[in-house]
């Protein structure tokens, strides 16, 4: 298997954090989705200005002259961009879920190399998504950065030509960093299905139960990226993960207790494979043993909000949030 390798970098050559670095201005590529629309508030929140690319908008993909006039000045981009992998993967969704990813992050890249060429000032730094996915099922240890294994299949080679479209682009003066992002949790997303199957008594383990999940909060992944921004040790692969990792069993049986569910139903992984087929997904998605280890942003200083998945769970299911997780919940 391959290893998980990451630039090597001399810290005693770079500070760990340069506390003078400041976020005046942020280029969000795919700022309408879960995670996107989250970082858009925190920034401007904080009185940074947010520009943002996408289908829609003033700066669209496709002309890369825009959106290398949107790079023009920012202190950090981060690109979010990419189809959501909750389909089956088809050829149509296949293409979708590729071209969403690769191809915007080699427009990224040539809009950079643009904006320098036209004599503008590209941002510093590039956090562009990646996914913990790249790394192969893993029942036996923890996947780092460093000595993780990558995996195979559909979901990892376009992981890979994600991180490798990244590495290529020619951006001299601008540290790319590949955020390689586990499970994200908050009022949404995952936690919608989670809790519908809870309430509907199927929240038993999924499949054996005994896989790993690697989650991280939606505040934390914010967290994150205004670390790195600041943090110039911190590039190529970095693993987006809270250090509490869980097997499934024990997520759906957290999810239940604070729902006040005593019990649910366990789903057998043929189960899985055959509802996949019926409401169009995969069953990929929750069997796989997703087990990533945060070992560089650990390193580097970074500390959790929202290390473990109990507290967590109070936070993003708590009363007053339990209306955004279960849409046309009333009470």
């Amino acid at each position: 298997m391959k290893r998980a390798t990451s630039p090597a970098t001399n810290p005693a050559a770079v500070p760990a954090v340069n506390p003078a670095s400041t976020i005046r201005t942020v280029a969000i590529a795919g700022a309408s989705g879960f995670i996107g629309a989250h970082l858009v508030g925190r920034f401007r929140a904080l009185g940074a200005e947010v520009r943002t690319i996408g289908r829609s908008g003033p700066v669209r993909w496709g002309d890369t002259e825009a959106i290398a006039g949107a790079l023009d000045g920012v202190d950090l981009l981060v690109n979010l961009a990419g189809r959501s992998v909750n389909c089956r993967y088809n050829r149509r969704n296949a293409d979708e879920i590729f071209s969403s990813r690769v191809d915007t992050t080699e427009e990224l890249g040539r809009a950079l190399a643009l904006c320098r060429r036209i004599g503008g000032t590209p941002p510093p730094v590039w956090i562009n998504s990646s996914t913990g996915t790249i790394y192969r099922h893993a029942t036996d240890r923890p996947q780092t950065e460093r000595d993780g294994d990558l995996g195979t299949g559909f979901s990892v080679s376009v992981a890979r030509a994600w991180e490798q479209a990244l590495a290529d682009a020619d951006v001299p003066g601008t540290r790319k960093v590949a955020l390689r992002l586990s499970i994200v949790l908050g009022p949404g997303s995952v936690m919608t299905p989670l809790t519908v199957l809870a309430r509907t008594g199927l929240g038993g383990p999924m499949g054996p139960g005994t896989q790993k999940f690697s989650w991280i909060h939606l505040d934390d992944v914010s967290r994150a990226v205004m670390f790195i921004a600041r943090t110039p040790s911190l590039s190529g692969p970095v693993n987006a993960a809270a250090p509490d990792v869980v097997i499934n069993a024990a997520l759906m049986a957290a999810v239940r207790s604070r729902l006040g569910i005593p019990a649910g139903l366990p789903t057998p992984a043929w189960l899985l494979e055959l509802g996949g087929r019926i409401i169009r997904t995969e069953a990929e998605l929750v069997l796989k043993s997703r087990w990533v280890a945060p070992r560089k942003l650990v390193d580097a200083g970074f500390t959790f909000d929202h290390p473990t998945l109990g507290p967590a769970l109070d936070d993003i299911l708590g009363p007053d949030r339990l209306a955004s997780v279960e849409p046309g919940r009333a009470d």
